[in-house]
């Protein structure tokens, strides 16, 4: 089953599609998406996105609802802006409006550009340099934080001398796993990507293995490595062991199609959409169903380990 990473590239595909190309319209779609999203009781749900979640329904507009937070909740559903949008300025514009609807801190915003980037280049390039990459960045948000260009240097220096995903991490002295925090998680997910810019399957294992928030990392990484190598990319026995429901395959399937075309018009026009494009709808309380269950499976798990043979 997927995890609230997933949920939130799903809704961020779907406010493009409403959007066709106009940020405000797509920030207020993303709101809304997020509004009922929590309605719908998830299992997993970052402290910055809840409150910020709850200032909505309690009227705060979309520019102000966002908290004072470095959390990755944006780096973790800013892959498919990168992939969906081919203009950077526009594309800097579009993640500073998903990330400021949660997140206030700017390093929140310039990890979520990183990322977004990242999936942008590998959705043109077949492999892309370590230090191209860190060019391409630099360019993009210049001299904004020095702290995030001197980590990106040091993942892409650690890919270049052929150290593991795992050493990086642990020169970062994250010995008990990648936090939360965005200038902990978007370094060790782009070091796995440049790293394995080909092979989903070791890109995600790399970063899982680093424990901490694998689930995010694991999202974002494969969100990268997806936009390079597509559908046919990701391991066919983990699509065969999917039983996500109201968010099947197929669903999925039509979601990408449908911001597929949203995307190409709104990138050849570079102008906001004439056509008028709904984005694929989920039922709320099928939603719901599939959150008690989703719920119930991860305490079973959790408590299944406190108990002999205690299995890690």
């Amino acid at each position: 089953m997927v995890s609230d990473d997933t949920e939130h590239t799903c809704m961020v595909a779907q406010a493009l599609i409403v959007a066709r190309g106009d940020v405000v319209q797509f920030q207020r779609s993303l709101a809304s998406g997020l509004r009922w999203w929590i309605l719908g009781l998830p299992a997993g749900v970052g402290l910055a996105t809840l409150r910020a979640t709850i200032r909505l329904w309690l009227g705060y507009s979309p520019e102000r609802s966002g908290v004072y937070s470095a959390g990755n909740g944006p780096a973790m559903r800013s892959a498919i802006l990168g992939v969906a949008i081919r203009d950077l300025d526009q594309l800097r514009i579009f993640v500073r409006a998903s990330s400021r609807l949660t997140h206030s801190d700017p390093k929140a915003e310039l990890g979520a550009l990183a990322v977004a980037l990242a999936a942008h280049l590998a959705a043109i390039h077949e492999e892309i340099l370590p230090d191209e990459y860190l060019e391409r960045l630099t360019e993009l948000i210049g001299d904004k934080d020095p702290e995030l260009f001197s980590l990106m240097a040091r993942a892409v220096a650690s890919v270049n001398a052929g150290q593991s995903t795992l050493v990086f991490a642990d020169s970062l002295e994250l010995h008990n796993g990648v936090s939360g925090y965005v200038y902990h998680t978007v370094p060790v997910a782009i070091h796995a990507w440049l790293s394995h810019q080909q092979d989903c399957r070791s890109a995600i294992m790399a970063v899982i293995q680093c424990g901490g928030d694998a689930d995010s990392t694991g999202a974002i990484v494969g969100g990268i490595v997806g936009a390079g190598v597509g559908r046919s990319g990701i391991p066919q026995d983990w699509l065969d062991r999917m039983i996500e429901w109201p968010r099947t395959i197929a669903w999925l399937e039509t979601l990408g199609k449908e911001l597929a075309i949203v995307a190409d018009e709104s990138n050849r026009t570079q102008r906001i959409g004439d056509a008028r494009h709904d984005s694929p709808r989920l039922p709320i309380c099928g939603i719901l169903i599939r959150n008690l269950f989703f719920l119930s499976v991860v305490l079973c798990h959790g408590l299944r380990r406190l108990a002999p043979p205690y299995v890690m």
